[in-house]
């Protein structure tokens, strides 16, 4: 029976079971098959995301990582709207430069001194654990909370494509990414 979706609950992960599958009663024996090489595109376009957000001069207003594909919005005036050629430009070079995917620690207060490494404007990373997990690209491409997955260095991505640009209010832009390979 395929997983359709995942949600948070209050227990921790409820996986959503798709239309017409058999109930599951407590106590149930389930088996779990991950689908790698779609969990692999979802970590590839997550880290392209990573450097994409990097060279876009904006906050985050919102994001979606889809199976070869994903997006960011950004909070951009018109005249710092990046051209798509020249930005998929640049992320190929990062990419291309195979650059190390680093997992470290910050406390919550080391995140609390340095608001500046959030880049999301509505979501924040969760705190009161004491610790924040960080992703670093390089020594100097991306440096920001996350819980994601990702790869374990930007040549893993492959190049990537911006399929497009849109305009999504004042400031408001979407700028769409695709996996090429």
């Amino acid at each position: 029976m395929p997983v359709v979706d995942t949600r948070k609950v209050d227990a921790g992960i409820a996986h959503v079971p798709g239309e017409g599958a058999p109930a599951l009663a407590v106590g149930d024996t389930v088996t779990a098959e991950l689908d790698w090489d779609r969990r692999y595109r979802h970590m590839r376009v997550h880290t392209a995301l990573h450097v994409m957000c990097s060279r876009v001069v904006g906050g985050v207003t919102g994001g979606q990582i889809g199976d070869g594909k994903g997006r960011l919005d950004f909070d951009l005036l018109p005249e710092n709207v990046p051209d798509k050629d020249a930005l998929a430009g640049v992320l190929n070079d990062l990419i291309a430069a195979d650059h190390p995917l680093t997992i470290s620690w910050i406390t919550d207060a080391e995140l609390s001194s340095n608001p500046d490494l959030v880049r999301t404007m509505s979501v924040k990373p969760p705190m009161g654990a004491g610790r924040v997990r960080m992703i670093r690209i390089g020594d100097a491409v991306d440096y920001q909370p996350c819980g994601g997955t990702h790869v374990k260095s930007t040549g893993e991505i492959g190049r990537v494509a911006i399929t497009k640009i849109e305009n999504k209010g004042k400031q408001n832009r979407r700028i769409n990414l695709a996996l090429v390979d």
